[in-house]
């Protein structure tokens, strides 16, 4: 499957003579072919990214799913620092893409060094300027208005984006939410897929989205708190640990962390809440 959609109108497939039906069929085929170019189809979300870049005046790309709950994971990422900053995104729970799926609209900001965008989200801001990333661009994806994630992508300097490379990353934006939206991956030649190859893409990246899902869960008994709470709390001891929300889900998961209720009820995050081994809670504590 290419991320271009077969049924179509002429704009799309290039039946038109207008500019906006050029660059559209200019973004269909180059992420088609980069998605025809990959034999590993656990590969493919991540060579779309790459196109996206090529593609764009940016430094690097990442598309990430939402999942409810505040929950989110990373579909693909073109390099380290776009990972990097998705996850930091979902870590601290704030960002361009998470004001992008509030809004169900595009969040541009071009300078994360100082003015509007960095009091708009100060402390992402100062995270994502040590990544080196001086602007972000969030596209919501979906359809119907229903934003099931985000395209986000960055630049190593600040400054927007001109309208026609911001008419293209909406273009970009379409396929690739077509891609998200497809199970069936692409292969080389005409023959048919083995039942492994047509496994969901968004499947082969789920096993971090899965794992916070259950830590969250186990917080909540921890807490005796609600989803929200837990996540809460999960991101707190991240962001001060300098860690990844799926990192610490699988401390909690593998029962090396538990969390505890603060004294009085207080359920916000303290360091006697967090770090506990499995047997070195207080007497009746749960595991």
């Amino acid at each position: 499957m290419s991320p271009d959609r077969p049924d179509a109108p002429d704009e799309w497939a290039g039946g038109g003579k207008s500019a906006d039906s050029r660059g559209r069929l200019r973004v269909s085929e180059a992420l088609a072919a980069a998605a025809r170019e990959v034999t590993d189809p656990r590969r493919v979300p991540d060579a779309l990214c790459t196109a996206c870049v090529r593609l764009l005046p940016v430094s690097g790309a990442s598309v990430s799913i939402s999942g409810g709950r505040g929950i989110q994971m990373t579909w693909c990422a073109s390099d380290r620092v776009a990972a990097r900053l998705a996850e930091l995104q979902y870590t601290m729970g704030d960002g361009p893409c998470h004001s992008a799926l509030e809004q169900g609209a595009p969040v541009l900001a071009p300078d994360l060094t100082a003015g509007r965008d960095a009091r708009r989200w100060p402390i992402f801001a100062h995270e994502a300027v040590g990544l080196g990333v001086s602007a972000v661009f969030s596209l919501p994806l979906g359809v119907s208005g229903a934003a099931l994630g985000t395209l986000d992508l960055y630049c190593d300097r600040v400054g927007g984006l001109s309208e026609p490379d911001l008419r293209t990353a909406l273009w970009v934006r379409d396929a690739v939410t077509y891609a998200l939206m497809s199970t069936q991956p692409t292969h080389r030649g005409t023959e048919e897929a083995t039942d492994e190859e047509v496994a969901s893409w968004v499947e082969a990246s789920e096993a971090d989205h899965t794992e916070v899902y259950q830590a969250v869960g186990m917080v909540m008994v921890q807490l005796d708190a609600d989803p929200e709470q837990a996540l809460d709390r999960m991101r707190a001891r991240a962001f001060v640990e300098g860690r990844t929300v799926s990192q610490v889900a699988r401390e909690v998961l593998a029962r090396r962390l538990r969390f505890e209720p603060e004294p009085g009820g207080d359920r916000r995050a303290g360091p006697q809440d967090d770090g506990r081994r499995d047997g070195e809670g207080r007497d009746g504590d749960r595991s």
